[in-house]
């Protein structure tokens, strides 16, 4: 059993929004690595990232993602910083993964600046720079398909992924 697809990306690249719009259109389920961590852990993540440190939290999401990897078979969307786990970027290199882009003006109008983001809650403008920076070459490395989300309609972004998926 492996997921359809795999959504990796910045925070505000559209992974919940086109997974789940992608996942409808296939006739499968959608699920999103955080809100499973959200579920397991009994609070949200930003909660986690001040009661219990973010590498506690980065330990709940590297065996979150190796459970979906290894057990879901709709579309999955992994939270942003997944991909910084060296065993994570392994486990996802015999899925398709789909990994969509997004440059620092569209990601700030996306999630604007911070609120319910833990890692944006300092200087959210250059933070988010800052990881999108260090984030692309590991998003590219596990990639299977790249698609770019700036000032494109759900619609438009939905219909590539699909288009590739279908290849």
């Amino acid at each position: 059993m492996a997921p359809v697809a795999v959504f990796v990306g910045v925070m505000g690249a559209g992974k919940s929004t086109i997974g789940a719009a992608v996942a409808a259109e296939l006739g499968v389920a959608f699920a999103d690595t955080d809100a499973i961590i959200e579920d397991r852990a009994g609070k949200p993540i930003p909660d986690i990232f001040v009661e219990d440190g973010e590498p506690a939290f980065r330990d709940l999401e590297r065996r979150t993602v190796a459970d979906a990897l290894a057990t879901f078979d709709g579309v999955l969307a992994l939270g942003g910083g997944a991909i910084l786990d060296e065993d994570t970027r392994k486990l996802l290199a015999g899925h398709t993964v789909v990994y969509l882009s997004v440059e620092l003006a569209d990601a700030i109008k996306r999630v604007g600046l911070g609120a319910g983001r833990p890692l944006l809650a300092i200087n959210p403008r250059a933070t988010l720079r800052h990881l999108l920076e260090q984030r692309r070459p590991l998003y590219l490395e596990v990639a299977t398909h790249t698609v770019a989300t700036d000032g494109r309609e759900e619609a438009e972004t939905t219909a590539e992924v699909l288009t590739l998926l279908r290849r």
